[in-house]
């Protein structure tokens, strides 16, 4: 089945608004580790051995902030964390980062039992933190 050719995310690419600010949440803030780049685009690419995500320097005359609403494209990244304790470790570590914009603490999704935090990180991405014990 065709379906069973695709196997996953390799990565995520992600235009960002400040390449330094944002390589700097993921390596300094979370632990991450740079794996790579490209630093005549310039870019870096950041991973915590799972997930890898390729941070793109926007670039033009036209450069616009993040709109899930009115642009093709992401919405938000989601990142499953492994217990409770370690989505408010999280949100703890990421809270008062420089230029990051809490969107909503800690709290169920829906009716639950999952329960998740949205911010934008510096470079202007929406990302999701979530935990779901089932």
């Amino acid at each position: 089945m065709m379906r069973d050719y695709v196997l996953g995310i390799d990565h995520l690419g992600l235009t960002v608004a400040d390449l330094d600010a944002s390589k700097a949440f993921f390596v300094d803030a979370l632990g991450w580790d740079v794996v790579g780049g490209k630093p005549e685009y310039p870019s870096a690419f950041v991973s915590n051995g799972a997930a890898v995500l390729t941070l793109w320097q926007q670039k033009g005359e036209h450069q616009r902030g993040f709109d899930r609403h009115a642009h093709v494209g992401l919405h938000h990244a989601a990142f499953k964390v492994p217990d409770e304790e370690a989505l408010k470790a999280v949100f703890d570590a990421v809270k008062d980062w420089p230029g990051v914009t809490v969107e909503f603490s800690p709290e169920p999704s829906g009716q639950g039992p999952k329960i998740h935090f949205m911010i934008q990180e510096p470079g202007g991405n929406r990302i999701e933190f979530a935990y779901d014990p089932r």
